[in-house]
């Protein structure tokens, strides 16, 4: 067996917020922004290069994700003379190319992986790694583990008596954990 050549495949799992952005409200204290998880799943394309038992690689995913990244952004609070709200982005997909280097035992691979992910507007990083077995020449099975981190820019989403007073609340990133499990067709190779 090699697992040399390209492949295609699908995929399915769990995703959950990591975010630890809690913010302080004047008056209450601290206001816990969530973490909040959901079903991700998805496609994804790559090819393999196999060389004694080393196995390197580029993958390449698309994910629908229902994880509530953006949870920490949807709250509104009053106090006296302070009104403040977050601005909602609702962005329910991302993708990552990724390289993946690894070991192989035969019809089982270890591998860690890492690279670019983006999502509707912004880009940032991924790192992971998984195990994956043949179970055919042509078929294969895989359970995979990665860690997003997309960064969306900087809020300005403060408001004194409706007028923007300054910064709140840092860099808003998405950052978000990923377990799923994934089925590839692996093309023959000659």
């Amino acid at each position: 067996f090699t697992w040399t050549g390209f492949y295609v495949g699908v995929n399915a799992g769990y995703g959950w917020n990591t975010n630890n952005e809690n913010v302080f409200v004047p008056g209450i204290g601290f206001v816990d922004s969530g973490s909040n998880g959901g079903f991700v799943g998805g496609g994804q394309i790559g090819y393999n290069y196999q060389f004694n038992q080393f196995v390197v690689g580029v993958e390449g995913d698309v994910q629908y994700a229902d994880v509530n990244r953006h949870r920490n952004n949807d709250f509104l609070f009053v106090t006296p003379g302070f009104v403040g709200a977050n601005n909602n982005n609702n962005n329910d997909w991302f993708g990552t190319v990724r390289a993946r280097a690894g070991f192989a035992f035969d019809r089982a691979l270890i591998y860690a992986t890492g690279g670019f992910a983006f999502n509707g507007d912004n880009g940032g990083w991924t790192v992971g790694g998984g195990v994956e077995y043949a179970f055919t020449n042509n078929l294969t099975a895989k359970v995979e583990g990665l860690y997003v981190n997309i960064d969306n820019g900087n809020r300005n989403d403060a408001f004194l008596l409706g007028t923007p007073v300054g910064f709140v609340g840092g860099k808003n990133k998405d950052e978000f954990g990923v377990i799923r499990a994934g089925l590839n067709y692996k093309f023959s190779s000659y």
